[in-house]
C-alpha cells in the first residue's frame, strides 16, 4: 500500500509547487482538490487544459481520487441538483486528470454544513432525497466511466458501514464504492468495542473499497479529527483488515497540518512495514 495525503495539506501557489512539496515530503499519492488549480473544489467547469496541467504537474505522485463534495441530502432540491451539474464537469475531466475515482459525501439535513449532524438525518425523507441524488450521480459516473466513493460518517445520512451497504444493495451500480475511514464510524458508546466495530465495518463494505483514509480519534461520536498516530485507533488491525480484503491502494492521510505530516507518515509506514 502507498502512503498518501490530501494535497491541501501543502498549500502552494500552483499545482507544480503543490505536487513537488508532496513528493519532497515523502508521499506517493494524493486525494486531489481542484482548488489547487485555482478553481472551486466543486467548480461549474473544468477545462481540458486544467485537467492536462494537473496531470503534467503530478509527476510520479498518484492521483488516487478527486474530491467532488456537496450535500446530497440537503433539504433544497436546487442545492442537490446544482451539485449534480458540477459533478458532471468533474467526471468529464477525470480522464485528463488521470484518475477514475471521485470522492463524494452523502450529506446531512444540516444546511450549515454537510459535515454536521441533524436530527432528521435518520428519517425516510432524508434517505429518499440522498438516494435520488446518488442515483443521478451514478448515472453521471457510469456515463464517464468513473466510480464514486462515499464515506460512511457518523454525522451523515449514511452514518455507518451497514447503511453504506444498504445503499449499495439498493442502487446496484458497479460505480458505487466506498472510501473507508474508520475514525469516522464510531458512534457514541462504541469505542470500547473497537475491534468488533472494525471487523463489522469490513464485513459490510470491505469488498467495495475504492480507497482508504487515515486519521485518528481519541473518543467516539463526532471525533475523527486527529492526525494518524495521535489517538487510539488500532492501526495494526486496520491495516490487517485492508490486507485481508486485498486492498493494495493508497491510504490518504488528512486532518493534519504540513508540520504534523512527517510524524503521521512515519507512523503509517511503520504499520505497513
Amino acid at each position: 500500500m502507498k502512503v498518501g495525503i490530501f494535497d491541501k495539506v501543502f498549500p502552494r501557489a500552483t499545482p507544480v509547487q503543490t505536487f513537488a512539496a508532496v513528493e519532497r515530503a515523502g508521499f506517493e499519492a494524493v486525494q486531489l482538490h481542484l482548488s489547487i488549480a485555482g478553481l472551486d473544489d466543486l467548480p461549474e467547469e473544468v477545462t481540458a487544459g486544467v485537467g492536462a496541467a494537473i496531470r503534467a504537474a503530478c509527476g510520479d505522485v498518484e492521483i488516487t481520487a478527486v474530491s467532488a463534495m456537496w450535500n446530497m441530502a440537503h433539504p433544497s432540491p436546487d442545492v442537490r441538483a446544482d451539485g449534480l451539474r458540477r459533478l458532471e464537469a468533474i467526471a468529464a475531466s477525470c480522464k485528463a486528470i488521470g484518475t477514475g475515482v471521485i470522492g463524494i459525501c452523502t450529506g446531512s439535513r444540516n444546511v450549515e454544513s454537510m459535515w454536521r449532524p441533524h436530527p432528521e438525518n435518520g428519517t425516510p425523507e432524508a434517505w429518499a432525497d440522498m438516494q435520488e441524488t446518488m442515483a443521478g450521480a451514478l448515472a453521471i459516473a457510469e456515463r464517464h466511466g468513473v466510480v464514486l466513493a462515499m464515506e460512511p460518517e457518523v454525522n451523515n445520512v449514511v452514518d455507518s458501514p451497514a447503511k453504506a451497504r444498504r445503499l449499495i444493495d439498493e442502487l446496484r451500480s458497479s460505480a458505487l464504492k466506498v472510501c473507508i475511514d474508520p475514525a469516522n464510524v464510531f458512534h457514541a458508546g462504541q469505542l470500547p468495542r473497537m475491534a468488533e466495530v472494525l471487523e463489522e465495518t469490513f464485513a459490510q463494505v470491505g469488498d467495495h473499497i475504492a480507497f482508504a483514509h487515515g486519521k485518528d480519534l481519541d473518543h467516539d461520536g463526532d471525533a475523527g479529527h486527529l492526525p494518524a498516530g495521535q489517538g487510539v485507533l488500532d492501526y495494526d488491525l486496520y491495516v490487517a483488515l485492508l490486507r485481508r480484503v486485498g486492498y493494495d491502494g493508497a491510504i490518504i492521510l488528512h486532518g493534519l497540518t504540513e508540520r504534523q505530516a512527517p510524524a503521521s507518515r512515519d507512523f503509517l509506514r511503520a504499520r505497513l512495514a
